[in-house]
């Protein structure tokens, strides 16, 4: 039992390291943002329809499935873009820092669609995230499009969580998220065929483009979705939140790594990061033991 659980956590982070590793190959790949997230999307789906076949999957929606998942397909689309946009105009660090106000979107968006009140730390903590991007900005300036495009998708990506959090009460999530990245790939594809955009040349890229975004889609992408929902059967929704907030951390050491000077930063960019990084495993902290309370209350009242 207790092996099996170790096994799973040593999973849980190497699933972490390859969602951070996502961002170095955003930087990697040599084209845009847009036909980066045609090629991502396009070839998950292909991989993920390969998974289906192998396990014997139905592919098999409701109408009304269909509409939100592409709803919801269109939003992780524009999340992707405006994520490798960020990195493409800065920097690894600068854009997952300033995605991790993903919380704080989250706890502004959550009790519209759960019903349920805005909670006065989260909006104290949500300032507190502020005053560290602020700390950012003032001292990275040359980096502002990039932590605009940042909390652009930090914001969509909250959006989409939440929306899938209604969802997964209804769905299969390998069945989601088949959709969402199909609905996804066709809503790019007609941006880029209203623009002009699709011709010989745009298949045409360097070989080791060809190999990043083969890992990005079957890896990052496809495997990492798979194998982090087998995690939640084993692994409590805590540990995992508090394990992928080390995204971040895996990202920017991987960055200096392997990019040097451009990754460097000033010190008061770690200030701000530390703020940041520190408020959103502060929280993760705080709710779990209101969840806790929330489960022995439930008990108490239950043996009564």
């Amino acid at each position: 039992m207790l092996e099996s659980k170790l096994k799973n956590y040593l999973l849980l982070h190497l699933i972490v390291f390859i969602w951070g590793f996502t961002a170095i190959l955003g930087a990697l790949i040599t084209i845009d943002a847009i036909p980066l997230v045609f090629f991502r999307m396009g070839l998950a789906v292909f991989f993920i329809s390969i998974y289906f076949i192998f396990k014997k999957k139905s592919f098999q929606v409701d109408k009304k499935g269909l509409v939100k998942f592409l709803f919801t397909g269109i939003i992780i689309a524009l999340h992707w873009i405006f994520f490798f946009k960020a990195i493409k105009v800065s920097n690894v660090s600068v854009a997952l820092v300033t995605m991790s106000t993903g919380a704080f979107f989250t706890s502004l968006i959550e009790p519209i669609f759960f019903n349920r009140r805005i909670k006065t730390l989260e909006i104290i903590l949500g300032l507190v995230v502020i005053l560290g991007l602020y700390i950012i900005f003032n001292f990275e300036s040359q980096y502002k499009l990039g932590i605009l495009y940042a909390l652009i998708s930090s914001f969509l990506g909250s959006l989409f969580a939440v929306l899938n959090g209604l969802f997964i009460k209804k769905y299969d999530a390998s069945r989601i998220s088949l959709y969402q990245l199909l609905f996804g790939t066709l809503f790019v594809t007609v941006y880029l065929l209203i623009n002009n955009r699709f011709s010989a040349s745009f298949f045409i890229l360097p070989s080791m483009d060809w190999v990043y975004l083969i890992v990005l889609s079957s890896i990052c992408t496809a495997y990492a979705f798979i194998a982090s929902v087998k995690i939640m059967k084993f692994i409590s929704p805590y540990t995992v939140m508090l394990t992928i907030n080390l995204e971040p951390i895996y990202a920017i050491i991987l960055a200096l790594f392997i990019f040097g000077d451009k990754e460097k930063m000033n010190p008061e960019f770690y200030f701000g990061a530390f703020i940041v990084l520190g408020v959103v495993l502060f929280n993760g902290i705080i709710k779990n033991k209101l969840v806790i309370k929330q489960k022995i209350k439930e008990r108490v009242k239950s043996k009564k």
